[in-house]
């Protein structure tokens, strides 16, 4: 047994308990005795607010950790743990790590959430468990700032991902998801966002929307191109992209089938600027002609319905790489040659992105 008291970086410098346990090779068992022989010899055991259990053969928790009831923060990483105690639930923790245990969606005591949805816990490591999905019940967390779930086998985000509005950090790279929802989004305060080694194709275009993002790792997915309102996030200073099929092809793609008569005549009515009322077409054609959408090429004024080109453009965001983002044509003339010396992007070209991971 080991307890130390160091000085804490708060600007209050408390002195700070801590109990070492960790790299002890401890079981359950022979863990409880200390902790039950400590709390009934050393009457300080109640100022201890950081326990290391890391690095042990623990399966399980002793109810004994709930004596401890000013304890923040938890370590009981790299163990065998296969469930946490609801016992928990008695310690006002700040700070949860769990990772490399052997931790399911069953493991989760929903007391410990309940207790801990008050806003406590900013910080919760899940990652290098046995997770299938993704654990709904964290959404409760109001006041959770870290959250990581990499190493596991969660195959989707959940959608309600946005009620976790204090969240900086959200890891969930290494798993097996295939789809990101639109709303991640709608986290005001994320600044890294960690989906590597996963099997996206697709990003939501609301990523744009992640004013405060600084790291967004994406490599070794199955990405073949970008949201092109990416290039407005003037904050973020990580991208990380190899391993993508729109790195390892860097090709421009070109997809066209031949336009339908309807298409051809009502692109001709918009680009003319033929006037027209619900006396002239029909109902649904004046719906159709409504739902045109205008070419992405500044020099063109034409416009597409379900016919259009798809065309990689790459974006210059440093002077050194270029990122493939996807656009909409209406036609392949609207396709320019790509030059060196090429000015960068509007958007692009008021800030410098310091590191772009191609490689």
């Amino acid at each position: 047994m080991d307890i130390y008291t160091s000085d804490s970086s708060d600007s209050d410098s408390r002195e700070q308990k801590t109990l070492d346990y960790g790299r002890q090779n401890l079981i359950t068992e022979t863990l409880n005795d200390n902790l039950v022989n400590l709390y009934k010899t050393n009457k300080s055991y109640g100022d201890i607010e950081t326990i290391f259990l890391n690095h042990n053969a623990l399966k399980h928790l002793p109810p004994s950790i709930g004596k401890f009831y000013n304890l923040r923060t938890l370590d009981l990483s790299s163990n065998h743990l296969t469930s946490l105690p609801d016992v928990l639930a008695l310690c006002p923790l700040n700070s949860l790590i769990a990772k490399n245990n052997r931790l399911s969606n069953e493991s989760l005591p929903k007391s410990l959430l309940s207790k801990c949805g008050d806003g406590m816990l900013r910080e919760l490591n899940l990652s290098g468990n046995l997770f299938t999905h993704f654990p709904d019940n964290v959404l409760e967390l109001k006041g959770l700032k870290f959250l990581y779930l990499g190493g596991n086998q969660i195959t989707s985000i959940s959608k309600d991902i946005w009620k976790l509005q204090s969240l900086q950090v959200l890891s969930l790279g290494g798993n097996a998801i295939t789809d990101v929802p639109e709303t991640v989004g709608n986290l005001p305060l994320l600044q890294g966002l960690i989906l590597c080694d996963n099997l996206i194709e697709h990003l939501p275009t609301s990523i744009a929307k992640l004013k405060n993002l600084k790291s967004l790792l994406l490599h070794k997915n199955r990405l073949k191109h970008l949201p092109r309102d990416i290039i407005t996030l003037k904050n973020l200073v990580e991208l990380s992209l190899r391993e993508n099929p729109l790195v390892v092809r860097f090709v421009q793609d070109i997809s066209l089938s031949p336009a339908s008569l309807l298409e051809l005549a009502a692109r001709t009515i918009r680009t003319s600027s033929i006037t027209y009322g619900p006396t002239d077409v029909p109902r649904t054609l004046m719906e159709y002609l409504q739902s045109a959408n205008c070419c992405v090429n500044p020099k063109c004024a034409g416009v597409f319905f379900d016919n259009r080109i798809e065309h990689i453009k790459f974006v210059d965001f440093c002077g050194k790489y270029r990122v493939p983002l996807l656009q909409y044509l209406c036609s392949s003339k609207c396709i320019e040659p790509v030059r060196e010396s090429e000015e960068p992007q509007p958007g692009a070209s008021g800030f410098m992105m310091r590191k772009v991971l191609l490689g």
